[in-house]
């Protein structure tokens, strides 16, 4: 279906409802076929008539309304699957041996210098890694093709980075007689 007035001409911008009056269904079953879930077909056709409302209004050639609402869900869709590939959703209960365990004080008392501080002073195999995941955000995937590792020996090395970050800022500090103060250089 097409945005067409009644004289069979196209109007010179759609507004929002007749937009989702027009495509909502056709861009609901795309983003269905993309995704195979009700809820996520549902956010992408959202998303995308979102999308519409902020930047619609960029469509230079209003006859190609169909065309850039597909392209955008389609782009959407990328994005979102990008982002659950880079972080990946893990129930916490699975990984709740790999956590460190921090006490909530430790935490109330760190500030950013206190911590990049130490995360220099790590074995030097885990300062990279660390510093990749949480720094730079990039996934387990990105930082093995980024430092040629095996996938598995990224993971050890974050997971075990943590333990040893864990270590210097509650214990090292203060095993060394050193304060946070001196830490900081």
């Amino acid at each position: 279906m097409a945005l067409i007035d009644n004289e069979g001409r196209m109007p010179a911008r759609p507004d929002l409802e007749s937009l989702v009056d027009s495509y909502y269904t056709s861009l609901y079953q795309f983003a269905f076929s993309l995704t195979r879930n009700e809820d996520d077909a549902c956010d992408l056709t959202q998303q995308t008539c979102l999308v519409w409302a902020t930047k619609g209004h960029q469509l230079r050639d209003v006859t190609k309304v169909k065309t850039w609402l597909f392209t955008t869900l389609y782009r959407e869709f990328l994005e979102k699957r990008r982002r659950q590939v880079r972080f990946p959703h893990v129930e916490l209960t699975e990984v709740n041996d790999d956590l460190p365990r921090i006490p909530p004080v430790t935490v109330d008392q760190l500030d950013s210098g206190t911590v990049v501080h130490a995360l220099g002073r790590l074995d030097e195999i885990f300062q990279a890694p660390l510093t990749l995941f949480y720094l730079e955000d990039y996934s387990y995937k990105d930082i093995a093709d980024i430092l040629q590792l095996p996938i598995g020996a990224v993971k050890s090395r974050i997971s075990r980075g943590i333990v040893q970050l864990h270590n210097l800022l509650t214990h090292g500090a203060h095993a060394s007689g050193r304060t946070r103060k001196d830490l900081h250089g």
